[in-house]
């Protein structure tokens, strides 16, 4: 009776869950309105995990797992960070799966910056960006764009927390090294 009110609870809270739990049975109309809710967001992660000749695909990967694993959905959480959560897994997999690094530009967007920088600075930033070793750039995205603690992040890559801090370290430093010449 008790888990029937958590699961109230969560479709009152979360708007996506009814649709979460109605595409779960089949409903693709419910799916499209949750892919139209959340795709800005996940093609965005992409982005910045992938880059940008990758994006599209990792999207639409990221979508493809949703659709096979709403089941898995049981609104503990907002839909949204399930399905961030999914992403994430999917595009981390994919690199592990392709074993080779990431030395190519990548398109960051951080919330405010495209509004309040130059376009020379968000160029320089994502030239420096481009220069960072694979497991530096996978952390600073993670920790300051996106948002992840060190724990969580060590969890999701396989590593310590105390690596995870002393790559966003490394990070930090070199994208201060580029960007003070």
């Amino acid at each position: 009776m008790q888990a029937l009110k958590n699961r109230q609870d969560t479709l009152q809270a979360d708007p996506d869950a009814v649709d979460a739990t109605l595409a779960a049975s089949g409903d693709v109309h419910a799916f499209e309105r949750l892919y139209h809710g959340h795709v800005a967001r996940i093609h965005s992660l992409a982005r910045r995990m992938m880059g940008p000749e990758d994006a599209d695909e990792a999207t639409q990967d990221a979508f493809v797992r949703a659709w096979e694993k709403l089941s898995t959905f049981r609104g503990e959480s907002a839909f949204g960070t399930w399905l961030h959560r999914l992403a994430i897994n999917v595009m981390l997999a994919e690199r592990t799966r392709r074993g080779r690094r990431w030395h190519r530009e990548l398109a960051v967007e951080i919330e405010g910056e495209a509004t309040t920088s130059s376009p020379e600075l968000r160029m320089d930033f994502e030239r420096a960006m481009s220069h960072l070793p694979a497991g530096a750039r996978e952390v600073f995205v993670l920790h300051d764009i996106e948002g992840f603690k060190h724990h969580e992040i060590g969890e999701m890559l396989g590593i310590a927390a105390g690596t995870s801090k002393a790559q966003l370290h490394r990070a930090r430093m070199a994208l201060r090294q580029h960007l003070d010449r």
